[in-house]
């Protein structure tokens, strides 16, 4: 059985359910309690569990994540949201030294349970503080999983399996996914964290990306599948851990590869997915390892400027091409 429901509707079940499954999960964030945060996801949540379990914060994301850290080092299972991605500068020690770091620095006897949720993209006409995709600065930083789901089904399901973790896990969520309507199963269910997905099967070459850009890259693939390319979209899903076995397989079927992702393309994480391929999968490739990423430029406010500034359908399917000499 299944039912139809939005990714942020998929995002809400999953706390939802989590808060009932175990009284030591908590939400906290700004406008998370009486507003249910800003894109409506927790909407009743503190009328049913109470005012202990969601929490309304100062607009202090320095003071709540890392209060969040004391708490989930104390046994709670914070899930706490950032309003907006762009504002993980803000809260860097917390999240980027203290919740990373803590396992390793204690020797393994203190541990952070905690899940931070993070609202990216572009798309919105945010502007250049508003709009960003920043899972690169997270990649990089020992000791944070980082997952990033393009779907309602595997919003869901990834996000139970991170609040049941037992160290610090990122959630990327493209804002311009909240919206999209799709088929989840009905009843319990969860994704395990680094396990990647062949969203359509190809033979001609890989696409590996994640979150906002599968959508464009399918869409990219029915094109191309008109003149005879066939192409396979890997969603990623995950991010760290990365399923490396679920790239070894498909890049040593389709010996060509795409990385996609509306990330800045430099030091993006496009770039080390690239040069790892580059490193282990040489012999294996037929041509070099392309990347379409956003441009090195900050995000415009101009809506036809932003659009001009990540991959779209047309984007990706002129990449696939000349990966392929087409």
């Amino acid at each position: 059985m299944s039912k139809k429901i939005s990714v942020s509707k998929a995002i809400g079940e999953a706390i939802h359910e989590e808060m009932e499954r175990d009284e030591n999960v908590i939400v906290l964030g700004e406008d998370m309690g009486k507003m249910g945060n800003v894109f409506g996801i927790t909407v009743g949540f503190q009328e049913e569990f109470g005012a202990h379990r969601v929490w309304d914060t100062p607009i202090s994301e320095s003071g709540f994540c890392g209060m969040a850290v004391g708490a989930a080092m104390r046994g709670m299972r914070p899930v706490v949201e950032l309003m907006y991605n762009d504002f993980i500068t803000v809260a860097a020690d917390p999240i980027l030294n203290q919740a990373a770091k803590m396992r390793y620095m204690t020797g393994g006897q203190a541990s952070v349970p905690m899940v931070l949720r993070c609202p990216m993209g572009a798309g919105r006409r945010n502007a250049g503080q508003h709009s960003q995709s920043l899972e690169a600065i997270f990649c990089h930083t020992p000791g944070l999983k980082v997952i990033a789901p393009s779907s309602a089904e595997d919003a869901k399901g990834l996000l139970k399996s991170a609040i049941r973790d037992n160290d610090p896990v990122i959630s990327m969520e493209h804002k311009l996914l909240y919206a999209k309507k799709e088929q989840i199963p009905e009843g319990e269910y969860t994704i395990p964290l680094g396990k990647a997905a062949v969203k359509r099967e190809g033979t001609d070459l890989t696409i590996i990306t994640w979150s906002r850009q599968v959508n464009f890259s399918l869409e990219a693939a029915e094109e191309l599948a008109k003149e005879g390319i066939q192409v396979e979209v890997l969603d990623l899903r995950t991010l760290v851990p990365l399923d490396w076995d679920a790239i070894v397989e498909s890049v040593s079927k389709t010996h060509n590869v795409l990385i996609v992702s509306e990330e800045v393309k430099r030091g993006s994480y496009a770039g080390e997915i690239s040069a790892q391929i580059a490193e282990e999968l040489f012999d294996e490739l037929d041509a070099p390892v392309a990347r379409a990423c956003g441009l090195n430029i900050v995000s415009p406010f101009s809506p036809t400027l932003e659009d001009e500034n990540f991959p779209h359908t047309a984007d990706i399917v002129k990449a696939v091409k000349k990966v392929l000499n087409k």
